[in-house]
This record gives structure tokens, sequence and C-alpha cells, in this order.
């Protein structure tokens, strides 16, 4: 007697199983879908400014807590790594800005925003979907994309682009001051910015419109397709956080590498 799964058996078990590579399609389709709506919808003003001041407003003293423990860390480990191969620590700011402008900031604060942003986005939509919401949009004649993900999406751009920028602030004068107190490096010997280049700047920036669209994206698409109740919510979020983290990675290394290869520092 042959053990084993007949073809119906395993059509069923391929059905349930997760479809990992479904989900990247669904989000990508959703960012075209948002861009589309962004040109086309209308929407209430005032959605976009809740939007905003949640995601900007806030993160901002979170991001700022973060960013700042953050820059006494890094400085002091770049610090003590330095004293072992030359007792001259006169570079230490010029180095510690050009990658914090062209890395450091974004990425590493990037993570923390989508733990916040992140989880708060896919719970409210999650909440909506399990409470059949969504479909009563639909029945009115509204589009969710439209009232739903893009005011959400251009605040994650803007406002989390803006936070990122306030985060990367943060973390160099926690740096100076660490460097200051530690160190003994003079806070003008520090604000040295003779390494940061033009597009240093622009690919930290780009990182940070990347970054939120991404965390805006990627969270709506897990709340969106949230079921089962409250434990659904509870999946979405967690899936939420966790991919978003994922894709400020995978997006950190393809904007890192392309840069490197285009501008080589």
């Amino acid at each position: 007697m042959q053990l084993g799964v007949g073809h119906d058996d395993a059509d069923v078990v391929a059905a349930s199983a997760p479809r990992w590579m479904d989900r990247p399609i669904e989000a990508a389709q959703l960012l075209g879908q948002t861009l589309y709506w962004l040109f086309v919808g209308r929407r209430d003003p005032g959605a976009l400014l809740a939007q905003m001041h949640a995601v900007g407003n806030r993160s901002a003293f979170f991001l700022s807590v973060t960013m700042g423990f953050i820059g006494v860390i890094l400085v002091y480990q770049s610090g003590m790594q330095a004293l072992r191969v030359l007792p001259d620590l006169s570079l230490l700011g010029a180095t510690f800005a050009e990658l914090l402008v062209r890395d450091l900031g974004p990425s590493i604060g990037a993570m923390p925003l989508a733990t916040r942003v992140g989880a708060g986005i896919a719970a409210e939509m999650g909440s909506m979907a399990v409470t059949d919401q969504i479909d009563a949009l639909r029945m009115s004649g509204a589009e969710p994309i439209d009232w739903l993900v893009v005011p959400r999406f251009v605040a994650c751009v803007l406002a989390g682009s803006a936070v990122l920028i306030w985060g990367s602030a943060v973390a160099w004068v926690s740096a100076m001051g660490a460097a200051w107190v530690l160190f003994d490096v003079n806070p003008h010997t520090f604000a040295n910015f003779a390494l940061v280049r033009p597009a240093d700047v622009v690919v930290g920036l780009l990182k940070c419109v990347l970054y939120g669209a991404a965390i805006a994206i990627v969270s709506a698409h897990c709340g969106l397709r949230a079921r089962g109740g409250s434990e659904g919510v509870g999946r979405a979020t967690t899936e939420a956080v966790v991919g978003s983290c994922l894709v400020v990675i995978v997006l950190n290394f393809a904007v890192s590498t392309t840069a490197y290869l285009l501008v080589p520092p």
C-alpha cells in the first residue's frame, strides 16, 4: 500500500498554504492603484492633515528619544574603535555626518517609525476590514483606496520623511554632545561636513521618501487583507511591522548598491 497525497489532496494543501509570492505582487498592485487615485481622486484635506499629524507629530518624541540614544551609542563605538588605530579624533564628526546623512539616519530611523506608524495603519484598516466598513464604503460609491490608503500614503511620504530628517538631526546633536563629554572633541571640530557630498544628501532624502512610501503600502496591504475578527487584526499588525522592516532593509540594500555604482564614495 502506497502512502502519499493524491492530486486532489495536494491541490487542497497548496490552496491552504500561504501564498508568499502573491503578497509582493498584491502590494505592487496596491501601489499602482494608490498612485492612480493620488492624481485622479478627490478627498477631504482634513483627512490628510489628520494623518500627517498622526505620522509626524505623534512620532516626533518617540523617534527623537530613540535616535538620540542611537547617536550616542554610534559615536561612542566609533570613537573607541578609532582610538585603537589612531589617537586623533579630529575627523570623527566628519565621518559620522557622512554616514548619518547617507545611510544611518534614514535607515535606522525607519525601523522605529515602521513599528509605530505601520502598526497603527494596519490596526486601523484591519479593524475596518473585519467589520465590513470597507465594503460599506464601496456600496456607498466611495473608493476605499482613495479614502483610506492615499491620505496615509501621502502622510508617510511627507511627514515620515520630515520626522526622519528631524531624527537624524537629533542623533547628530546627541552624538556631538557625547563626543565632547566622552572624548573631549570640541563641538566646532565635530561640526565638520567636509565629507558630506550633494550625492550623499540626495541618497539620504531618497531613502526617506522610499521608506515612508514602503511603510504605508505594506501596512495598508496587511490591513486590507485582514480577516477573522480581532485575531486577524492582530495578525495583520504583526505582519505589517515585520514586512515594513524587511522592505526597509531590502530598499536600503538596493538604493545603497545603486548609489555606490553610480556615485562611488
